[in-house]
């Protein structure tokens, strides 16, 4: 019986009571310690599993794991085996998608309505990276050498891949690293985010199901500061992907030093959202505003600074505080709800004090800036916030909150636009909202980031891709260039003399 005939329920997609072990060699096995720990639905935080608790040991045998795959049957499969798997992978992941929307909702507190409208997103990207497996290309060159030396390149698997990823979208961000892992031909160790493994879990046993080889993607869930740690300094890896905050980042390439290797940061943003007197504020004020609480403000590109033309500036509070005040937040299995719980206490803590201490800087609270009671009261909630008159020398407007929270900053002309959303140590995101052409050349030119936006927020195709400079990372996601982290540049000399 397919998913489309089932009644899917909260109780049928949760593991039980049984601990969700790791994913190796395609066995679900307990961690070597025999230990276990708690994870939590944000929107009431009652525990709904218990997931294995990895170590080093754990991260040892899922690396040997890979690294047998890497040189087993796997090797031998041709881009076009592999572009089917995919294509199995893809209609799998569509017939089963109703139960791993509720399953992300249930993990992270996105409300349904939102994790549902992943699956053509997570389609699109599965089928990008099933016509990459394809177009991985070579090149027979001319060189300066007798004319009986024929010289070439081609690109081959590098071999064991660490993806590290968070816990504000897993069901969709794994495929960051799931398809570039699956395209090549390379094989892989993933670590989940604590506070959510669970569709991590579930996607790799789908990956089976469909034919992947055991061993060719594993998983150790656990904390980072062990399990991640120990999967990013592991000598039998060959490269890693990570996403997530910048101090992290910064642990992980100290980490990979070990084997000197190559590395796909996202890290952490802070990005400008500029609004000129001429936008269209009926498509700018809620696309500005869901640029920001769009997962609760759980996004790395948000554009939290949101820079505002001082002639309009009073104008636009005041409708970005209408349009704030009929954001529904709640449980995300109602279906009437547009925002989620953050992801934890601890997330909790952090937006709670930032936005306690903002109004000693001289911000003005303009709407929210508290937790919700009643039947909310035991989750983590937070509603949507405004703070207007911000200067960008605030903390508010220079560190990451990762909440749904605004920062309103005036500004008079394109110049000091531009001197302001650049005076920031991040560069992930960026948006223009204008009908003006040369505006919005001058803001896409001279915005440093790695993503700009035009009369919206947060598009993103994955044969175009996104990235980051400064303290947000480097490398790119998506796009021809994603795959140069799991291939390598092999030059051949052939002596035909």
């Amino acid at each position: 019986m397919t998913s489309a005939h089932r009644i899917i329920t909260p109780e049928s997609v949760l593991p039980g009571a049984a601990p969700c072990g790791h994913i190796i060699r395609g066995k679900t096995v307990p961690a070597a310690s025999g230990k276990t720990f708690s994870t939590v639905n944000p929107a009431n935080g009652r525990e709904i599993a218990r997931l294995a608790e990895g170590s080093a040991e754990d991260v040892d045998r899922a690396v040997a794991a890979a690294r047998a795959a890497f040189a087993g049957p796997w090797s031998r499969w041709t881009p076009t085996q592999r572009q089917a798997l995919l294509g199995r992978v893809a209609a799998l992941v569509d017939e089963r998608f109703e139960e791993l929307a509720l399953l992300e909702t249930l993990d992270m507190g996105a409300p349904l309505t939102r994790t549902r409208m992943l699956k053509e997103p997570i389609r699109q990207m599965i089928m990008f990276f099933a016509a990459q497996a394809l177009n991985v290309k070579g090149e027979t060159l001319q060189s300066s050498l007798p004319l009986s030396v024929q010289a070439m390149t081609f690109k081959a698997p590098v071999g064991v891949v660490a993806g590290i990823i968070p816990w504000n979208g897993p069901l969709i961000s794994q495929w960051w690293v799931l398809g570039g892992v699956l395209a090549t031909g390379c094989t892989a160790v993933m670590k989940p985010a604590e506070d959510a493994s669970l569709s991590v879990l579930r996607i790799v046993e789908l990956l089976h199901e469909a034919g992947m080889p055991e061993g060719v993607v594993n998983v150790v869930t656990g904390f980072g500061h062990v399990a991640g740690e120990a999967l990013a300094r592991h000598s039998g890896v060959d490269r890693v992907a990570f996403t997530g905050s910048t101090e992290t980042g910064r642990k992980i390439i100290q980490a990979s030093a070990v084997g000197m290797k190559k590395l796909q940061l996202e890290l952490g943003g802070k990005s400008p959202d500029i609004v000129f007197a001429d936008a269209d504020l009926d498509k700018a004020v809620p696309g500005a505003a869901m640029g920001v609480f769009n997962n609760s403000g759980q996004v790395c590109y948000a554009g939290t600074r949101l820079f505002v033309q001082r002639s309009i500036q009073h104008e636009f509070v005041e409708r970005l505080k209408a349009f704030t005040a009929t954001v529904k937040v709640g449980d995300g299995l109602d279906p009437t709800v547009q925002l989620g719980p953050l992801i934890s206490q601890k997330q909790l803590d952090r937006v709670t004090g930032y936005v306690g201490d903002a109004p000693s800087e001289g911000a003005r609270l303009v709407a929210g800036g508290q937790r919700p009671g009643g039947d909310l009261a035991n989750g983590f909630f937070f509603t949507p916030t405004i703070f207007a008159d911000v200067s960008n020398s605030m903390r508010i407007a220079q560190e990451e909150i990762f909440g749904p929270v605004i920062s309103v900053i005036p500004f008079d002309d394109a110049d000091d636009a531009l001197r302001m959303a650049n005076d920031i140590d991040y560069g992930l995101g960026g948006a223009v909202w204008t009908r003006d052409v040369s505006t919005m050349f001058k803001m896409v030119n001279g915005i440093r980031s790695g993503t700009v936006w035009v009369n919206c927020y947060g598009a993103v195709d994955p044969a175009v891709g996104f990235g980051g400079i400064k303290n947000s990372g480097y490398g790119v996601k998506g796009g021809a260039e994603h795959l140069d982290l799991y291939l390598y540049r092999k030059a051949v000399y052939i002596n035909l003399g």
